[in-house]
């Protein structure tokens, strides 16, 4: 297979590797993938690695963008986007979970007419059960906040309209919640998102997730998630919570004490302040979120 073929129009593809230490294997996923798409742009971003993954990436025959430290999994896939030159943008892991044989399923839904696919793991798929429960919340929430059903937010392999993705770069983290961002952004922005059904392998090596330092990092994805899409949805029920307060306390100091305490009127001052930010927040977010 070489590129992608969409409405009888050949479109050129690019297919971005972020890779830190996959020296054991970033030449057996690079030769997968050239193995199904001769044609492709495969650039394999390394982050940093202190072994001979850049050479291995090169030996199979993709084109390595090299970080001289590590900037993150984000810092590696804005920098793939920026060096891609493909239409098509693929997004895969380098550490041997995604399947090249599972690229073909992801074009086809853009063929489609939808803007960009995900590969959603299944159960089996996640490595452990606090991973898999942490990834069920996330997806819930998400899918609250979103209104649209989300089987897998944090997935990094997706593929994506090229134009489109670059459109949010300056959105994106450095760090290992860019898949959650993007996410969001197109669903915020009107931009058609669907999800493939996958089976993610056992990564080889060791894992660049560290359990307590990206623990917190994963716990503040739930807050920027509605912040960034729905800000409203936070900011209102924490308005409302501080206006029942300052009402509740009002009755109270009015029945007991026959008078309006400053309290009260702090706790109903905090309410419309939230409410304002809220309001302001939502306006701003649209703003950002554009479809145009």
């Amino acid at each position: 297979m070489n590129d992608m073929t969409e409405n009888g129009k050949t479109v050129s593809l690019s297919i971005i590797i972020p890779a830190k230490n996959e020296a054991a294997v970033i030449g057996d996923v690079v030769s997968s993938v050239r193995g199904i798409f001769a044609d492709a742009e495969i650039l394999v971003v390394d982050d940093g690695s202190t072994d001979q993954t850049a050479a291995f990436a090169e030996r199979a025959g993709a084109t390595v963008v090299n970080h001289p430290v590590s900037l993150g999994n984000g810092a590696a896939i804005k920098a793939g986007a920026r060096a891609a030159s493909g239409e098509i943008l693929v997004m895969m892991d380098g550490d041997g979970q995604h399947k090249a044989e599972d690229i073909p399923s992801l074009l086809a839904k853009l063929n489609e007419g939808y803007d960009m696919a995900i590969g959603a793991r299944d159960s089996g798929s996640h490595a452990g059960v606090g991973r898999l429960a942490a990834n069920g919340l996330y997806n819930v929430f998400a899918s609250m906040i979103s209104g649209h059903r989300i089987p897998d937010l944090t997935s990094g392999f997706r593929a994506v309209r090229a134009d489109l993705f670059k459109r949010f770069l300056y959105l994106l983290p450095n760090g290992f919640s860019y898949p959650t961002t993007i996410t969001m952004a197109f669903l915020r922005s009107g931009f058609p998102v669907t999800f493939v059904s996958i089976k993610a392998l056992e990564r080889t090596g060791k894992s660049h997730i560290r359990p307590i330092r990206d623990g917190l990092r994963f716990l503040a994805i739930i807050f920027k998630i509605a912040t960034l899409y729905a800000p409203l949805k936070v900011f209102l029920p924490i308005s409302g919570l501080f206006f029942l307060s300052g009402t509740g306390y009002y009755a109270y100091t009015y029945v007991t004490m026959g008078r309006f305490t400053n309290m009260s009127m702090l706790t109903l001052s905090a309410a419309v302040i939230i409410f304002l930010i809220g309001l302001i927040s939502e306006q701003i977010t649209a703003l950002t979120f554009t479809k145009s």
